[in-house]
């Protein structure tokens, strides 16, 4: 199997996993806070147990260390964003603002990166907002808070996703994913110190939450994070994100199932995500001919 698709199977493989991460988050009864902070803290512990993450950290010298590190707290960051986003509104909608995160990197990455500006990039990434603007008024008015916060979460995933493709090279993904982890677990501790002893960051998770977050934490964390820094070596951060993309489908249609969101959202709601779909869709299909074409032309 060619390096290419490979790639593009482990990251679409990271995104059914990670399609579970909204309805986890709002299965999981601990606030965001504290969710995070049980998230990060146990993916990292698990990488602390692997010979690879202290091998790889050997060879890493003190100002990638120091990037890694950086890339972690703003992982910290979106991810409290995004289950804030849910807590507020509900699966549907967090998820379905990561769509936007195409239109951000689009901006983002050539800065970070240093390739050129792709207009065809900017294209697909706006006219996924007339899909957005019907979300937006499919929603009840007491959801916009969580919306807003749900497009942060979608610019932040577009910044780190971006500055891992810039450092990731010739790394390892474990080591990577662990110092970023690490990272988030020593910023939302040195938090925990700040706010006040009735409302704690750190709190001791019942017996359900404890299962659903050992799930998060290895099965949809700490699996997907590696795999996809992994394809990100064969794959731009604006193909990534719009792969993600996907994402909000597999946790829209788990929470019409599991949590009968669809009694929350009319139908302008599903309308916007039809359209962010479609215009998924049609990027994927117009990259794949405009490959073959220049595949073809090599080959003569």
């Amino acid at each position: 199997m060619p390096s290419s698709t490979r790639a593009l199977v482990q990251i679409h493989v990271c995104v059914v996993l990670w399609g579970f991460t909204a309805i986890l988050g709002k299965a999981i009864t601990l606030r965001a806070l504290p969710l995070v902070w049980w998230r990060m803290t146990l993916v990292a512990a698990a990488l602390l147990l692997f010979p690879g993450f202290w091998k790889g950290l050997a060879g890493l010298s003190a100002r990638l260390i120091a990037t890694y590190l950086g890339i972690g707290v703003i992982v910290a960051v979106h991810w409290i964003a995004f289950y804030e986003s849910i807590k507020l509104s509900n699966a549907s909608v967090a998820a379905t603002c990561m769509a936007l995160a195409p239109l951000f990197v689009a901006f983002i990455e050539p800065q970070f990166v240093g390739r050129r500006f792709e207009f065809r990039e900017l294209f697909f990434g706006v006219v996924v907002i007339p899909g957005v603007a019907l979300v937006v008024g499919g929603i009840p008015a007491q959801m916009r808070a969580g919306l807003a916060l749900g497009i942060f979460s979608a610019l932040l995933a577009a910044i780190f996703g971006t500055l891992n493709k810039r450092y990731i090279e010739h790394v390892g993904a474990l080591t990577v994913t662990g110092l970023e982890m690490l990272a988030g677990v020593v910023c939302l501790t040195l938090m925990a110190s700040l706010v006040p002893p009735s409302d704690p960051i750190i709190v001791k998770p019942n017996a359900h939450d404890t299962v659903l977050l050992l799930i998060l934490a290895l099965g949809c964390t700490l699996l997907p994070f590696a795999l996809s820094l992994v394809a990100l070596r064969q794959l731009s951060a604006f193909t990534t994100a719009l792969a993600i993309n996907m994402e909000p489908v597999y946790a829209i249609f788990l929470a019409i199932i599991l949590f009968h969101e669809q009694r929350e959202l009319n139908f302008g709601f599903y309308l916007g995500v039809a359209i962010v779909f479609i215009v998924v869709f049609s990027h994927t299909e117009r990259a794949r001919v405009w490959q073959n074409f220049l595949s073809t032309w090599k080959l003569n």
